[in-house]
This record gives C-alpha cells, structure tokens and sequence, in this order.
C-alpha cells in the first residue's frame, strides 16, 4: 500500500486515474485541486472516505504543495490548464499552473525525496503531416503551437531538469487525446455527445480532416499505472493505442451510434493554430513495460462513453447552455 498525491485529481484525467487506483490497488489517495470550472467533485464522491482525501488548493502554493507531499510516497501531477481556446484567449492562468505549480511540485519532492509521475500531453511535439507516415517517439523534437502546449513542454523540460541536476526520482509520460467519462462539454468528444443528446447540432472544424490518435481514458489511468510500478527513474513513456482518426470520422461515428445521419453536421469557423495530426508511437511503454489498453477499438471506447453520457444527464446538462453559448460568441 502507498500513500499518492494526486494533483489535479478533480479533473477529468485525473478523477478518472483516482478511480483506478481505487479499483485495482490497495493505496490510498489525497487529491489536490484549485476546484477550477472543469473540475468534478460528484466524480469523486462516491469513493470511499478512508481511501480518498481531498484538500482544495493551488498546486502553485508552495506552502500547502510541500506540506501535502512530506507525508505522500508517490505524487502523481496531472494538475494543468489545459482548454487550447481559453489558452489563445488569455495564456496567463496556463503559465502560472503549468509551470510555475510543476516547479513548485519539484521543490516540493526534492526536499522530501518523493518518487515523482509528471503527466504531459502529445502536444509538445507540434504536429505532423496529414500524408507522413511518421509518429512521435520519445525523442521527438519540442515544438509546441500554443501557449497551452508551451507551457506542458516548459513543465516538461523542468522536470528532466531536475532530475538530471537536483536528483529528482521522477517518470514523465505524453498521453495522445483522451476521451471517456466526466470530461468536460466544451471538449470535442463530449460537446457533439452532448449536443445530439440535448437535440442540438453537432459542430465541426473547418473541412473536419484534423487527425488525433485517441485514447480513452481508462486506458491512460492502466499505463500511467504501469508506469508508476514499472517505469525507469528519469525515462519518459508515450501513451496511445494507435487509433488515428480525422475529425470527421469521429463525428459521423458519433451520429451513427446515435441513429443520426452520418452527414447530419454543421461546419464552423477552424480553431486557430489548429494542429493538423497527432500520432503516437507507444512501443515503448508496450515492449519494456508490457502494458497493453482495454479499448484498442475505438469504436467500443466511443460506444461505452455516449452510454456514460446518456446515464449522466444531471451532471453535463446545467451547463450545457454556457458552453454553447460561449463557443456562439467564436463563431465556433
């Protein structure tokens, strides 16, 4: 049994990654979360009391971050800002919890000489051709397109930085799209979930052939796991499971699964900056750790998160106008 910090672990990925851990190990958890507008507590309210802990703070308050991890053994750091459009509208609030709260965070372990998991994401790496066979690996170059993907590789560099310098025992890992339960309804996924579940249109991105390589999120919270058992001090571990799809394929899959007309879509105006694809090699984490996903197929991943969503109604529905009415504004 270990005692694990979890920064961010209100958030989408980071809720979803405490509730593996309760389901599949005996350790216990303290989540530490600022309670931001894309933070769920209901998702983690029906744990057990004695198994998971939440303390509501900044992870760039050095005070309540070192006095959390003195008596933590694993800190696991998902916390970030992480909404690409809010990034483009004011990069601020992603500078001061991207980098300031993941230097904070490795001050705080390097005093106390904590094991260390830095979550980061695929955007770091900019992005690909759309006809290029290539994938990103481990030791693809930096070049990220946004203040929100600046910041992930800022955080990112820090990290290597101190584990190489200051002694730091830290893993890193860059995690293609995720999607699955308690996401937020501005995301991509969820919005056109949400939007056809609530009788409106779904919307796409300029000509829609944008690529992601998806992953549910289940499967993120396994191989960060994984990591965590198994991973090399100082190594970095891409997560993904090759499911490549263009914008437009995920849209139609989502109106076919729920009796629309595959064509039954309205385009909008393209976000700006838009990374063409992302693809992840994840040969690494597969050969040396032997991790492998529950939802390779992304049709079976989809289906069982349009069921969440439908079962979830309560929780999304509240909201539902304001995001829309938000994206109304960007003509988006």
């Amino acid at each position: 049994m270990r005692n694990l910090l979890v920064t961010g672990g209100a958030g989408f990925i980071g809720s979803n990654f405490v509730r593996h851990v309760v389901d599949h190990t005996d350790d216990a958890v303290v989540v530490l979360d600022k309670m931001t507008y894309a933070a769920s507590p209901e998702a983690l309210a029906d744990l057990p009391e004695d198994r998971v802990r939440t303390v509501v703070g900044d992870v760039a308050d050095a005070e309540v971050v070192d006095e959390l991890v003195a008596g933590t053994d694993v800190v696991v750091h998902f916390a970030a800002e992480s909404h690409n459009d809010n990034s483009l509208r004011d990069p601020w609030p992603f500078v001061q919890t991207n980098i300031v709260g993941t230097a904070v965070v490795l001050e705080a372990v390097r005093r106390h000489d904590v094991r260390l998991h830095h979550v980061s994401t695929d955007e770091v790496y900019g992005d690909l051709e759309l006809d290029e066979r290539r994938r990103f690996e481990e030791g693809s170059p930096y070049r990220p397109s946004s203040p929100y993907s600046a910041s992930k590789a800022a955080a990112d560099h820090l990290v290597r930085a101190w584990v190489r310098s200051m002694g730091v025992r830290a893993t890193l890992s860059n995690c293609s799209n995720n999607y699955g339960p308690w996401q937020h309804i501005e995301k991509f996924i969820p919005r056109q979930i949400t939007n056809l579940l609530s009788g409106r249109r779904v919307k796409l991105y300029g000509a829609g052939l944008n690529v992601r390589d998806w992953i549910h999120v289940d499967d993120h919270s396994s191989a960060v796991l994984a990591i965590l058992d198994r991973g090399e001090i100082g190594e970095t571990y891409l997560i993904g499971v090759e499911n490549e799809r263009a914008n437009t394929e995920v849209v139609r899959a989502i109106l076919r699964s729920l009796g629309h007309d595959e064509d039954d879509f309205d385009r909008v105006s393209d976000r700006v900056g838009h990374d063409l694809r992302y693809a992840i090699d994840p040969s690494k984490l597969r050969t040396e750790l032997g991790w492998e996903p529950r939802f390779a197929d992304f049709d079976a991943g989809l289906r069982d998160t349009i069921t969440w969503y439908a079962d979830h109604r309560a929780w999304w529905a509240p909201d539902k106008q304001r995001v829309e009415s938000a994206y109304a504004e960007t003509g988006q």
